[in-house]
């Protein structure tokens, strides 16, 4: 796939934090508990904690004790790209930023209504943005 955002590896490593590397840019995985926004309960948006580009609203995230932030959804506009993963002997279906291409977690068939779906991210892979009272 085509990403607006375009990097050379130099330039990703320079911008975030070695963590954050490991997890957006080499699909890596956060220990599970150990992520700022795993019980994060503020109200806003997350966006891509490499490009800003908006992915989920506060009113989409719900605890579901698997230790990540999980989403029942994303927004419309974040069109978030779904990949098939098989890697660590699993089959999973990977989530990756539509905007600059950065591993964001993973999606499963065991989340609440309205969808069904539990995104699973990263805190590493997100920020957030509180909205203004």
């Amino acid at each position: 796939m085509e990403y607006n955002v375009k990097k050379t590896d130099k330039e990703w490593q320079d911008q975030l934090s070695p963590e954050a590397y490991r997890v957006l840019r080499q699909q890596g995985t956060e220990r599970a508990f150990t992520g700022e926004y795993n019980n994060f309960k503020e109200i806003g948006t997350y966006t891509c904690a490499g490009c800003d580009f908006e992915l989920f609203d506060s009113e989409q995230k719900f605890n579901s004790g698997c230790g990540w932030p999980s989403f029942w959804g994303e927004l419309e506009s974040a069109s978030i790209e779904k990949k098939l993963d098989n890697s660590h002997g699993m089959t999973r279906t990977e989530l990756v930023c539509s905007n600059c291409g950065g591993h964001l977690g993973h999606v499963f068939n065991d989340g609440p209504p309205p969808t069904g779906k539990r995104y699973c991210i990263n805190s590493v892979s997100l920020k957030f943005n509180a909205k203004e009272v």
